[in-house]
């Protein structure tokens, strides 16, 4: 089975204990889940800031991938997006689809442009309801 990058808006959901996201614990036990800086970035300060230790211990033992950022096939993403009328997608979420798309992993999500990017780039994403219902 392929790594699943979890992004930030899952890791949001699943601590503040949402029910779907239980599920994630047995992800996490099988080994099978990874984070990247970028998404560490969005989530360790306010973690940290409210002394969520577990929490944040929990995160930084998370499997890595490397960021090895492609600035050329982020315009590209961009670029497809433009021409689909995708609008507003940010350089943090493209960075994000980058690295999924170059590591060859699954992105797990609650971020609703990822759904209407992978209408039109090739890439493996699994919205909560598909994911845990497998």
């Amino acid at each position: 089975m392929s790594k699943i990058l979890v992004d930030t808006s899952v890791w949001i959901a699943y601590f503040k204990g949402d029910e779907k996201i239980k599920d994630l614990d047995k992800e996490i036990d099988a080994n099978r889940i990874c984070v990247n800086e970028l998404i560490l970035s969005e989530l360790l300060p306010a973690v940290k800031l409210k002394s969520e230790n577990r929490l944040a211990d929990l995160l930084e033992s998370v499997n890595k991938l490397p960021l090895n950022i492609d600035w050329e096939e982020i315009r590209e993403y961009q670029l497809i997006n433009l021409r689909q009328g995708i609008n507003k997608v940010g350089i943090p979420d493209l960075i994000i689809l980058q690295n999924a798309v170059s590591s060859g992993v699954d992105l797990l999500t609650l971020d609703k442009h990822f759904k209407l990017m992978a209408k039109h780039i090739d890439f493996e994403i699994n919205i909560l309801d598909q994911f845990f219902n497998n």
